[in-house]
């Protein structure tokens, strides 16, 4: 990514956030008169998960603006993990309105109601779905070009809003033309585990990421084969990552000639540095220096995670 095309990036994943929260606005001022209106739990359900949408892309939102913010002198590593407490947030609030709808569901099993003017939930469902349909193909395009790892989270969210609008349509059908009395408690139900198990994935998510896991094995492997193969380096040991937002960060110890002068030797870092940057463009890189055959004794981990566990052999030869 060239740097006209991060000074682009930003204002792109602001719009495609914006948007987000337009047409989430939008849909829970609908959805709000059809399921007042029609009664329905599903339709109940959906409105809920539209409102966590809202909340969702005005996260997003948030979290876009913060990744656009450079460390400052209290925050050196940047303000990515605000997502994280963020989402975390969010957690809270998806977990109380799945309990809610599901309350309201088994309230209604026990008290049957006939739902009214299913033809209006249908509409508003419709609407919903033809809505988001327009949303995921901007955001495509946006993720396209930009990389944002925020809106692409976004994108897969709004995803399955797809199928919930689905099963509204299917529930108000069930019960109203064909019926089926249970059906709607039955979808509000499903819509209400569907919520937390969503709840359940963002927690996960947000505190691997305040944990500091670490990438993939996939990743490292494929950030560890472009550092391997830059001449000049001897072995590389104590590779650790994490992610923060949108940042990446990824640090490791890299044995070079103990022969080299500092200059020689500092001319390695810089080209193995140059590279990783070409490559991975939002990754943070520090390298620490050491003389080949250098051990460090007081953490078991550095000198077990070293490159030969992906190439089986040693790099630089």
């Amino acid at each position: 990514m060239t740097n006209e095309e991060r000074r682009r990036a930003i204002p792109l994943a602001m719009r495609a956030a914006l948007a987000s929260v337009a047409m989430a606005a939008s849909l829970l001022l609908v959805k709000g008169y059809a399921a007042w209106h029609t009664g329905s739990v599903a339709m109940l359900g959906s409105l809920a998960d539209t409102g966590l949408d809202l909340l969702a892309s005005l996260v997003t939102l948030y979290g876009v603006k913060l990744a656009a913010e450079p460390a400052d002198h209290d925050h050196r590593f940047g303000h990515g993990k605000a997502e994280a407490l963020a989402a975390l947030f969010q957690v809270v609030l998806i977990t109380a309105s799945a309990i809610g709808i599901a309350v309201r569901a088994i309230q209604r099993f026990s008290a049957p109601a006939s739902n009214e003017d299913a033809g209006l939930g249908i509409g508003v469902s419709v609407l919903a779905i033809l809505a988001t349909f327009a949303l995921l193909a901007y955001q495509r395009s946006v993720i396209r070009q930009t990389g944002s790892v925020a809106i692409l989270a976004d994108n897969v969210h709004y995803q399955s809003d797809v199928l919930l609008n689905v099963a509204v349509i299917a529930a108000l059908v069930l019960d109203q033309y064909v019926g089926l009395s249970g059906a709607d408690p039955v979808f509000g139900i499903a819509i209400a585990l569907w919520l937390a198990w969503g709840a359940f994935q963002a927690s996960s998510q947000a505190i691997d990421m305040l944990m500091d896991k670490e990438w993939s094995e996939e990743q490292r492997a494929a950030f560890m084969e472009v550092a391997a193969r830059q001449p000049g380096i001897r072995g590389i040991h104590d590779f650790r990552t994490r992610r923060a937002g949108s940042h990446d960060f990824a640090q490791f110890h890299m044995e070079v000639d103990p022969s080299l002068t500092v200059r020689d030797a500092h001319d390695i870092v810089e080209r193995v540095e140059v590279a990783l940057r070409q490559t991975f463009p939002r990754v943070e890189t520090l390298i620490h220096l050491d003389p080949e055959g250098h051990v460090d004794t007081d953490n078991p981990l550095v000198e077990a995670d070293v490159t030969p566990h992906w190439f089986g052999k040693r790099v630089g030869y």
